[in-house]
């Protein structure tokens, strides 16, 4: 200690130092009593005095440094236990059971995690979480409450969620707005063993139905070839085809409703200068009696797997539709009425028999395709090979079909502006669907696939397009072939 020191400090500052020449004896006044240790100067009471303040000092000074120490360490012990609570809560947390998996999203596990209190700021609602359990989620912490799915707005407290972009889901509300579902059954379209969602869809109407749908029997629209969903009831003809109730909308049953249509489309040809003189007879028959009049003629081109409209040149008898049928129980057509009509050669053409029970656009595309082998017929042309024949017909077909969309069109707008009344907007809404419909029909005529047909309307189309319609069938009449 410093004030030993000063009690051994001589006046002249210096301890006095006891020399030992190597010699192992003992002096025997060396352990006898001091004469000088009760005797002390007035100097060296001073050095003591002032030796034995400074000490106190120096205790007293350590003395407060040990209860600060101890008192930090005891606040650092308490957050030491605060902490090892946390830990131990958190290994003593059970997690809920795991739900079955079927979404598509990415898929996270939360972890509820305990932290110390003052760093714990909810994402959702951006307040400071103060107790209870929390969520640490998506590298955030939540309340309970806060962490919401993106589609019916509830707290997700399952295990697992989805996610789509940066929105979480409930698995199932995930699998609800994303898994795709057949427009036929209405059900979720299964998963094929590979684990991947595969389903078919129609090229023009887009309509998803599961593979399965091919082969059950389910039957398909006559006129658009939508499948026929199960809850809504197709309309059954006479002859086994169905019909959806947006084609029915604007069928077309019976000979006499036809004849309107065959005289605009008359009138189109004569706008083309290639008016038809002759009275040639329109009949509107049903499907037997199309395929034994095509097995009447001697020749004829026809469009497999369904012919759905002759120009015939053969003299015999017809079953016409005299009376559209009504519509009876099960949405089937019942009470038709059908008369026999006899052909009789009066020049080239005897009669064009169109199938009945079709909308009006693909009734009217039919006949202006039969209309053209009329014409060419009544015209003297040479006997023509089958792809540009049917190719120039379905161009005259195809241009018809474009002419029509683009008055409905034009009708569509006039009423818009003109009128909202009820009857008005039905027709627009008509009208709307009639140009979707339409815009198929062309789709058929440019997508068709066969050599006749299909090669044979690219061919007439890209001929028309470079050197007129007129030249183009001036080439063919001359030559028999299309104009490269």
């Amino acid at each position: 200690m410093g004030w030993l020191r000063k009690i051994f400090k001589g006046s002249g500052g210096r301890v006095p130092e006891q020399h030992n020449n190597g010699n192992y004896g003992e002096d025997p006044n060396y352990y006898g009593p001091s004469t000088s240790g009760g005797m002390w100067s007035g100097q060296e009471n001073e050095d003591i005095d002032r030796a034995i303040a400074l000490s106190l000092v120096e205790e007293d000074q350590g003395r407060r440094s040990e209860i600060d120490y101890s008192i930090d360490n005891g606040y650092q012990l308490e957050e030491d236990e605060q902490l090892a609570r946390a830990i131990q809560e958190s290994l003593n947390f059970q997690y809920p059971p795991r739900p079955p998996h079927y979404g598509h999203g990415n898929i996270y596990q939360p972890v509820p995690v305990h932290f110390p209190m003052g760093f714990r700021i909810c994402a959702g609602c951006n307040t400071e979480i103060d107790d209870g359990r929390f969520l640490n989620r998506l590298n955030a912490l939540w309340h309970p409450e806060c962490f919401r799915c993106h589609s019916c707005n509830l707290p997700i407290s399952d295990y697992e969620f989805s996610m789509s972009g940066n929105y979480p889901f409930h698995t199932f509300c995930y699998k609800e707005c994303h898994h795709p579902k057949c427009d036929v059954c209405k059900h979720f379209i299964p998963t094929n063993p590979a684990g991947l969602i595969e389903y078919r869809a129609h090229p023009f109407w887009i309509q998803k139905y599961c593979p399965s749908h091919e082969h059950d029997g389910t039957p398909r629209c006559c006129s658009c070839e939508r499948m026929e969903p199960r809850d809504t009831g197709f309309v059954g003809l006479n002859d086994g085809r169905k019909l959806c109730l947006e084609c029915l909308d604007s069928v077309v049953m019976d000979t006499s409703e036809c004849q309107s249509l065959y005289r605009e489309i008359k009138a189109f040809y004569e706008g083309l200068n290639m008016k038809i003189d002759q009275e040639v007879p329109l009949l509107l028959v049903e499907r037997q009696a199309l395929n034994e009049a095509r097995d009447g003629e001697k020749h004829g081109h026809y469009h497999m797997p369904e012919t759905r409209g002759l120009c015939l040149s053969e003299e015999q008898t017809v079953s016409s539709i005299l009376r559209r049928p009504r519509l009876g129980r099960g949405n089937r057509a019942m009470d038709m009425i059908t008369e026999p009509f006899k052909l009789t050669r009066r020049c080239e053409v005897t009669a064009i028999l169109i199938l009945y029970g079709l909308p009006r656009l693909l009734t009217g595309s039919i006949l202006a395709h039969e209309m053209m082998h009329a014409w060419m017929r009544l015209q003297g042309f040479r006997t023509l090979s089958q792809d540009v024949e049917e190719g120039i017909c379905q161009v005259l077909a195809h241009m018809w079909l474009h002419s029509e969309l683009s008055s409905i069109s034009g009708s569509n707008v006039a009423s818009t502006s003109s009128s909202s009344s009820w009857r008005t907007s039905k027709m627009a809404t008509r009208s709307q669907f009639d140009n979707k419909l339409g815009e198929f029909f062309k789709h058929q005529i440019e997508s068709d696939r066969s050599p006749v047909y299909g090669d044979g309307f690219r061919a007439g189309q890209q001929a028309v397009h470079k050197y007129g319609l007129r030249s183009t069938l001036d080439h063919i009449r001359m030559t028999g072939r299309f104009p490269y």
